[in-house]
């Protein structure tokens, strides 16, 4: 029975350590990221904050209540309860609860509500933006690798090409059909081969260790990505929308536009909620207490009597209006005002930039199809240009330096259209997403 318990918790463990090394695709990489990064757990921080200002916000309408509780002691001459002055020690004990209610506020309360609001929103927003930044240093980070990935593949190709031409070269001249020269220049050829394979995997190795940091993992080490199907062939012209037509999505859905818009209403609460300052403000408070009062010589009621008999309740209106404030209302109404020029300027400014942002994906999305058609093109004639040279070369009618030459050739093209297919694949993605789709591949 032990044996059989044994075996179920190794197997059990075998299959969650298969699950932790299972490879990640774009969207657990992005979704990760966004939970995990410090940048978007300083936004969330934030967010929560201005959920908080909100919240004193909203509690500036309900009444305060404060108590009180006061005890003194005079030395010398004072009044007595006589209400006649003696050089007597006095103590006094007094006790309050009070409360005020604001019933205008020259639209202070609403405005700093509004604003409040208009803040949280634009918190939010920013956090998406947050996410948003984080989902594309991602998709950069993950195609950077599965690009590093296949050039480590063409580089192990490269080596085997080599190596079999080093074997055939050995066999050559064990019959006295090749020279020793030949073989020696292969094998060279072999050892940069195998240097080139080494910086791919050292470029990959490093490729991963930057996602994963960008990931928060504690070690790149069982990191994997998962391939995603690269396109076998380029999409129709006519299905790319023109960057007017990705602009008129994009600042409808983009969170940047989003919070630049909100901070736009944001400053003109501001000067409404200036302008407040000319207006008078109107409060009702009400209260009650009770004192004791004792005078050294002097007989006086006990301490409950006395706070009985000093009972007393108030009620009252406050009005405050303001004639002269030494232009203080004045300079602050042209700060918002200014403020508010300023955030106009920031708004478009957004616009502008996001615009420019979706001409450069919109250029670079038709550069790599194109640089993928011409990729395809170079990669087929490299390759039969690549076979007829192997097969002179093998039959005696190429140098071993021309067959290099086409090697390193057909070889170099294989990495320009890995290049390509990846680039192709990211600009289409990054198109997607400034329409307001999920970044994926």
């Amino acid at each position: 029975m032990k044996k059989v318990a044994l075996s179920l918790i190794i197997c059990q463990l075998s299959l969650s350590h298969a699950a932790a090394q299972q490879p990640w695709t774009l969207k657990q990489c992005c979704d990760y990221a966004v939970e995990h990064n410090i940048a978007v757990k300083q936004y969330a921080n934030q967010e929560r904050k201005s959920e908080v200002q909100l919240s004193n916000a909203l509690n500036q309408r309900l009444p305060d209540l404060n108590g009180s509780a006061n005890e003194n002691f005079s030395f010398g001459r004072g009044l007595t309860a006589e209400n006649t002055y003696a050089n007597k020690n006095t103590s006094s004990t007094s006790f309050s609860l009070g409360t005020s209610i604001p019933l205008f506020t020259g639209f202070r309360i609403p405005n700093t509500i509004a604003l409040s609001r208009l803040n949280l929103q634009a918190a939010t927003a920013e956090l998406e933006k947050a996410k948003n930044d984080i989902r594309i240093q991602v998709a950069q980070a993950y195609v950077q690798i599965l690009y590093n990935m296949e050039l480590s593949e063409v580089a192990q190709r490269q080596i085997a090409i080599d190596s079999a031409q080093v074997a055939r070269l050995q066999a050559l001249l064990d019959v006295g059909r090749a020279s020793e020269a030949q073989l020696s220049q292969q094998k060279a050829t072999l050892a940069q081969s195998r240097l080139t394979a080494t910086q791919t995997r050292n470029n990959l190795q490093l490729s991963v260790l930057a996602l994963s940091q960008l990931l928060e993992l504690p070690t790149p080490e069982g990191f994997e990505v998962a391939r995603p199907i690269l396109p076998e062939s380029t999409e129709a012209p006519s299905t790319l929308p023109q960057p007017d037509e990705i602009y008129a999505e994009a600042i409808a859905v983009k969170p940047e536009v989003r919070t630049q818009q909100l901070r736009l209403q944001a400053a003109q609460k501001s000067i409404a909620l200036a302008r407040s300052g000319y207006m008078p403000t109107l409060s009702f408070s009400a209260g009650m207490g009770s004192n004791y009062y004792k005078t050294s010589g002097f007989t006086a009621d006990g301490f409950g009597k006395q706070l009985k008999n000093n009972f007393s309740q108030y009620l009252g209106f406050s009005l405050n209006i303001p004639i002269f404030d030494r232009f203080s209302t004045r300079n602050s109404i042209r700060s918002a005002k200014i403020d508010h020029e300023n955030q106009l300027l920031s708004l478009d400014l957004t616009k502008k930039t996001l615009y420019k942002e979706i001409q450069q994906a919109y250029y670079n999305t038709v550069a790599a199809r194109q640089k993928l058609k011409s990729s395809e093109q170079a990669r087929q004639s490299a390759t039969d240009a690549f076979r007829l040279v192997q097969a002179k070369y093998e039959n005696g009618r190429a140098t071993i330096t021309e067959f290099n030459e086409s090697k390193n050739a057909y070889l170099r093209t294989e990495s320009d259209l890995t290049q390509a297919r990846y680039e192709y694949l990211y600009q289409q993605a990054l198109i997607r997403f400034y329409r307001g789709r999920e970044l994926s591949f």
